[in-house]
């Protein structure tokens, strides 16, 4: 018995010596995950109050500066973020239990009366929120406690807390809120104060913007929850797509965002980089102003959908990537229907089309587009393809923001433009693209109006049976393909350029980047 013990005290020292390896390669193990991550992307944010903006870039970079009460994984199911349970009160009224210690950027804590001063603020027409479509059957938020409030709907609305999720739910601080409407009384577009001063609860903060150069984030050392193991992340904006490979290739960056896909064999044979593709729910299309002339009159627009053929540009221009669409919902998002049939490719249709709406000798019109080259491409074919129409066509590219400004305005003719369906339900996939209530901004920059369809994005919407809500959105689909108020083009497959020191990373199919556990490999 000695002898053990003797043994055990010789040991001992070197238990210890080994323990304290250990200790240190775990620390030095930790303190290598960390880093200073650079994504070089096309466009820059427009703004970073998440209720004013309503366009990609911005929710990209808003998506890590602030948190909704609830978020989707990744295998699109519903989890508490903001809010750790809810529970349907009765047909509508939801009840939701905020998470306890949650503070802001600002130092302010979350409650539930910050919690209804963002959802007063989404509503509030004076901020014209263009989000403001995402929470409009909402007629009342009520504060139960400091961690307890209550949504209550005009009537029943199945998709609510899925709308929750979605990044324009995002919760600012109270403080910044006041201040923002304080700039307002003062003659400043609403969102100017929080563009500039966001504050949320997310794992990063801003730290400067640069608009037009860059953007950086840097890690909130008091998040409620794990830390972010990146130190910061840059977004610099590099328009152009080959200047982006060589950001990737020199190792200035570390993601780039979007690779075009002539480019992704490139990128693929880079020995430190490897090509990163991820399925969406993302519609790209060609919308018309069906409030301007000759886009008024459904056969012209049925007979340019007739001219174009998509599997041309899935093809030609996306190197068979992603999936020609029928209709405006992706694979994957609640109400798709797989039995809705596409507008044919027909040119003699179209030409008939044509012939009896009385442009058998066509028009001269315009095709709006951002600098997105893929878009300009697309562009391009459409106005080789209706020149076979005697349609005259002029492309013309806009600067992102004004772009997104004037077609908002309805200043366009034909425009080419992407939406994303966040909550993965088919009321956001149509709901703003289409009810007559979105003109501009909100989403229906088509300046559409279907009386028949309005009845039927409606009912969707309060209709809580899904087998009925299917069939509604069914519906929905056949009358948007036969109105043709957009050609519905593709379904994006996202294609992302990746160092090979980036751990970690993992890519939603809404294009919203995990970074919480990312770090750069030292």
């Amino acid at each position: 018995m000695a002898r053990s013990i003797k043994h055990k005290r010789l040991l001992a020292p070197l238990i210890a010596g080994l323990m304290s390896v250990a200790l240190v390669v775990q620390v030095q193990a930790s303190e290598n995950r960390g880093g200073d991550l650079i994504k070089a992307m096309l466009s820059d944010a427009v703004g970073l109050d998440p209720h004013t903006v309503n366009d990609v870039p911005s929710s990209i970079v808003a998506h890590h500066i602030y948190e909704s009460l609830v978020e989707f994984d990744t295998d699109s199911e519903l989890q508490p973020l903001l809010a750790t349970s809810w529970t349907n009160v009765d047909d509508t009224t939801v009840e939701f239990t905020l998470r306890e210690g949650v503070t802001f950027h600002d130092g302010s804590a979350l409650t539930a009366e910050v919690v209804k001063a963002n959802f007063d603020r989404l509503l509030d027409p004076d901020v014209a929120s263009p989000r403001e479509f995402l929470f409009s059957m909402i007629d009342e938020v009520v504060v139960v406690d400091d961690l307890t409030v209550q949504f209550v709907t005009e009537s029943p609305f199945a998709p609510l807390v899925a709308h929750l999720a979605h990044s324009g739910g995002g919760i600012a601080s109270l403080e910044a809120i006041e201040r923002d409407y304080e700039a307002m009384a003062d003659g400043r577009s609403p969102g100017s104060y929080l563009s500039e001063n966001p504050s949320g609860t997310g794992y990063f903060k801003l730290d400067n913007w640069s608009p037009g150069s860059e953007l950086r984030l840097v890690r909130n050392e008091d998040y409620w929850g794990d830390n972010a193991l990146l130190d910061s992340v840059t977004y610099k904006v590099v328009p152009e797509s080959q200047t982006r490979i060589a950001e990737l290739e020199t190792g200035n960056a570390h993601i780039i965002d979007p690779v075009q896909s002539s480019d992704m064999g490139r990128v693929d044979r880079m020995p430190d980089a490897s090509l990163l593709r991820q399925s969406s729910t993302s519609l790209a299309y060609l919308g018309f102003n069906a409030e301007k002339e000759p886009f008024d009159d459904v056969r012209v627009r049925q007979a340019i959908s007739m001219a174009v053929n998509k599997e041309d540009i899935v093809a030609g221009v996306y190197d068979n990537t992603g999936l020609a669409a029928v209709g405006p919902i992706a694979p994957g998002v609640f109400g798709y229907d797989d039995s809705v049939s596409a507008i044919p490719y027909d040119m003699d249709q179209a030409r008939d089309l044509l012939a009896e709406a009385g442009y058998e000798d066509g028009f001269s019109t315009t095709i709006w587009t951002n600098d997105n080259p893929d878009r300009i491409q697309i562009a391009e074919y459409t106005q080789s393809k209706l020149r076979d129409l005697n349609i005259d066509v002029s492309v013309e590219v806009l600067e992102w923001g004004a772009y997104l400004e004037n077609t908002a305005n309805g200043e366009h003719d034909m425009f080419i433009l992407g939406w994303s369906t966040p909550t993965m339900d088919a009321d956001y996939a149509m709901y703003a693209l289409f009810h007559s209530s979105q003109h501009g901004s909100a989403g229906n920059r088509s300046f559409f109006t279907s009386e028949e369809l309005d009845e039927l994005l409606d009912a969707g919407r309060v209709e809580t049976d899904p087998d009925v809500r299917e069939a509604l959105y069914r519906d929905a689909q056949e009358l948007l393909v036969e109105l043709a108020p957009m050609m519905y083009l593709w379904h994006q497959e996202y294609l992302i350029g990746v160092a090979d020191s980036v751990r970690g990373l993992e890519v939603m199919p809404t294009n919203h980047y995990l970074l919480r556990n990312v770090y750069i490999e030292q």
